[in-house]
């Protein structure tokens, strides 16, 4: 019988570039698997990935705007989406590995609240005296426990794909090209399509922002994204790292800066904000006075009731999280069931 995985990569070696991760060289996974015969791991990660739960519930949580009901703003879903594009064709160039690419990408915000980073400051404040909340760790947490295949808590991930979940944000760097690559397209992907939903919103026009910026980068979604992607491939090229030139990495942070404070802290975008907050906070706060209210699936992971709580809430898309609040808090109306 044809091993079509051996075939592939054999194939995938000959042209991969001599710094990047080839799935034969995998450090492997937590729990030793039989190897497929037809996809490699990297592409057995993205799969278990794409079929999971989590990952379908990030289409109803918040990028930036809360609970969005127009059809054309970001989710976290095709945030996700938008990353694994710019990453996918940025290792495609160099030469990198582009299914570990890929699976990082769609497993990066597998553990994000609800409410974007306003649900995650909320239960960082409940989780102070626990550790904290990141969502990029709860990330792996929702790989490595929450998640369920073939009756088994975890989807046994290769340790490149964890690793680059972990790493594509925050201080620390994976330690594959892959996962450098994935933290540059995350930033790049929501920097650029958060101005474009911030003037569909009518809080931002393309006049706004910094013409010095524009210069450089370009006046345009799509230009801007291109001349990112042209940098990072000018620079990294056949090079044993992910690089941007200092003229472009710094007209990204400037236009990251500009974002925070005209788009992420704009009191339009904010208003709702402590009204997200307080949802979280008083879900968590209901459940540890309750924990038997708890879902039994939660129940039943072995962790303390903090952590139960963190999974429960973190687990939840927008729409649930305001449902469950309602069910809780929000009186129901009288229905009188008597029949006369």
């Amino acid at each position: 019988m044809t091993n079509f995985r051996e075939n592939y990569e054999v194939f995938q070696n000959s042209y991969l570039s001599e710094y990047a991760c080839r799935c034969s060289d995998t450090k492997g996974r937590k729990i030793e698997e039989e190897k497929c015969t037809i996809r490699t791991d990297f592409q057995r990660d993205r799969d278990r990935i794409l079929h999971s739960k989590a990952f379908r519930r990030l289409k109803h949580k918040t990028q930036v705007f809360l609970a969005p009901q127009g059809d054309h703003f970001r989710t976290r879903l095709t945030h996700t989406l938008e990353v694994s594009q710019i990453a996918r064709t940025i290792a495609r160039a160099l030469r990198l590995n582009e299914d570990l690419v890929e699976a990082i990408s769609l497993g990066h915000d597998l553990g994000h609240t609800p409410f974007g980073h306003a649900g995650e400051s909320a239960l960082n404040e409940k989780c102070k005296d626990f550790g904290g909340f990141k969502h990029y760790k709860q990330s792996i947490r929702v790989v490595d426990v929450l998640e369920k295949r073939n009756g088994r808590f975890g989807l046994n991930l290769s340790e490149e794909v964890r690793d680059g979940i972990l790493n594509h944000s925050g201080q620390n760097e994976a330690f594959t090209l892959e996962g450098k690559l994935v933290k540059f397209a995350d930033r790049i992907a929501y920097i650029n399509h958060d101005i474009d939903d911030a003037i569909r919103a009518g809080i931002l026009s393309e006049k706004d922002i910094p013409k010095d910026l524009i210069e450089i980068l370009g006046d345009s979604h799509s230009k801007r994204i291109n001349t990112l992607i042209t940098d990072i491939l000018n620079e990294s090229y056949g090079q044993n790292h992910i690089a941007m030139s200092k003229e472009i990495g710094e007209a990204m942070e400037a236009l990251r800066t500009f974002m925070f404070k005209e788009v992420y802290f704009n009191p339009i975008t904010t208003k709702e904000h402590d009204k997200a907050k307080n949802i979280i906070s008083m879900l968590y706060d209901y459940y540890v006075e309750h924990p038997e209210k708890l879902p039994e699936n939660i129940k039943e992971i072995d962790a303390s009731l903090n952590q139960q709580i963190c999974d429960y809430i973190a687990g939840m898309s927008d729409i649930y999280a305001i449902n469950e609040f309602n069910k809780i808090y929000v009186p129901q109306t009288w229905k009188n069931e008597v029949i006369l």
